[in-house]
C-alpha cells in the first residue's frame, strides 16, 4: 500500500478519518460526544473563578471556562470558541479570541491585516495570493485574513470562493445581536478536518480495523527489538521505553531516539494529550541533549500544540500537549 491515502468511515458508530502513508497510520480523527473544537457560541458570563483568573460561562451544551474576567459581568453575552476537549468533570475550554479556518483561508476577527503563510516561498504564488486577497479588503471590516500554505498552486477561483465563504460565516456571527446562549457555528468533524488540514490524497476504501493496530495496542515494537508502551491514566499519559533483548551499550540511546521520532504520530493516532511523562530506557546524562533535540525536531513538524517542558530530577522527560481530539480509548469498538 504505497502513497498517501485518506480513509473515511466510522469507528464504533462515530465518524472517523484516517491519514495513511505507505500503509502506516499517520493520523486519526474521531468524532466524540463533547462539543467539537472550533465550535462558536454566544455564551453568557456566569461566575468568576478568581483563583484561576477566569470565568465560567453558560452555553447550550454545558459549562464553559474562559481565562478572562475583566469587563465581564454576570449574564453578559460574548462570542467564544471551543479550544479543545474538556477533561472528565471539567468545563469546556474556550477563548474569546476566536477565528474561522477553512482549507485556504483563516479569518481573524479583531486582528486586522492580510498575511500569507511564511511556508509559501515562491514569489509568483505570493504575488498571486496578494492580488486575490486585496480584492476583499473592503469586506474585511476589522477582520484579518491569513492565506494558508495549501493555497499555493491552487486555482484562483477556488481560493476566492473559499475566502468568500469564510468572510460570510464570520460576518454572520459578528452581526448577530442575540442575548441568549446559543451555538452559532458547529466545529468541523473528522471529514471536514481531513479536507481542511491534510494534504490532497486519494481516498481509499479500507476497513478501519486493518489500520488500528498501533492505535489500540499499548505496546509498539521498535527497530532493534525494543518496545514503547503508551498508556493513559487519569492524571497523565505515561510513555515507557524498553530496549527488549538488545543489551548492547548503545541500546538505550537507539530505543529512546526511535521513540522520540515516532512519539508525535503515536500520540496523534491514540488521540492523547494533557501531561505526558516519558520514562526513557537507560540513558547516560551526556546523551540527554540528543534525545531533547530529537523530540524538538519531531514535534516541530507536528500539528498539535505541544510544549516540551524538559527533564525531571528523576530522569523523566515531560511534555504538555493540547487536548484537541477524541482518544480512541474513549470509543467503544
Amino acid at each position: 500500500m504505497k502513497g498517501t491515502m485518506i480513509v473515511l468511515g466510522e469507528i464504533g458508530g462515530h465518524e472517523a478519518a484516517a491519514l495513511v502513508e505507505d500503509g502506516k497510520l499517520q493520523d486519526l480523527l474521531i468524532d466524540g460526544d463533547q462539543p467539537r473544537p472550533g465550535t462558536i457560541y454566544r455564551a453568557l458570563a456566569d461566575r468568576p473563578v478568581k483563583g484561576q483568573g477566569g470565568m465560567f460561562l453558560k452555553t447550550p451544551d454545558g459549562a464553559g471556562f474562559i481565562r478572562k474576567i475583566k469587563g465581564l459581568g454576570a449574564g453578559k453575552p460574548l462570542l467564544v470558541q471551543v479550544t479543545g476537549y474538556a477533561e472528565q468533570g471539567k468545563a469546556i475550554p474556550m477563548t474569546d479570541r476566536w477565528l474561522y479556518k477553512s482549507r485556504f483561508a483563516i479569518a481573524t476577527p479583531g486582528a486586522p491585516g492580510i498575511n500569507i503563510s511564511r511556508s509559501i516561498r515562491e514569489d509568483e504564488d505570493r504575488i498571486m495570493l496578494r492580488e486575490i486577497s486585496s480584492a476583499f479588503e473592503d469586506r474585511l471590516r476589522g477582520c484579518g485574513l491569513i492565506l494558508r500554505s495549501q493555497a499555493a498552486g491552487t486555482n484562483e477561483d477556488e481560493i476566492s470562493q473559499d475566502i468568500e465563504r469564510v468572510l460570510g460565516a464570520v460576518h454572520a456571527v459578528l452581526e448577530d445581536d442575540g442575548k441568549t446562549s446559543e451555538k452559532l457555528i458547529e466545529g468541523p468533524g473528522p471529514s471536514e478536518l481531513a479536507w481542511r488540514d491534510w494534504p490532497a490524497a486519494e481516498h481509499a476504501d479500507i476497513p478501519f480495523e486493518e489500520l488500528l493496530t498501533d492505535a489500540l495496542e499499548d505496546g509498539v515494537s521498535l527497530p532493534g527489538g525494543g518496545h514503547v508502551y503508551v498508556e493513559a491514566t487519569r492524571a497523565l499519559v505515561a510513555v515507557d521505553v524498553n530496549t527488549g533483548r538488545d543489551t548492547s551499550q548503545a541500546a538505550g540511546l537507539k530505543a529512546n531516539l526511535a521513540v522520540a521520532r515516532d512519539l508525535p504520530r503515536l500520540l496523534r493516532i491514540k488521540g492523547l494529550g494533557g501531561q505526558i511523562v516519558i520514562d526513557t530506557a537507560p540513558l547516560a546524562k551526556i546523551d540527554r541533549p540528543a534525545i531533547g533535540a530529537a523530540l524538538r525536531a519531531a514535534f516541530r513538524k507536528d500539528t498539535v500544540e505541544t510544549t516540551l517542558v524538559g527533564w525531571t530530577p528523576l530522569g523523566h522527560f515531560e511534555l504538555q500537549r493540547k487536548r484537541d481530539r477524541v482518544s480512541i480509548l474513549e470509543i467503544s469498538l
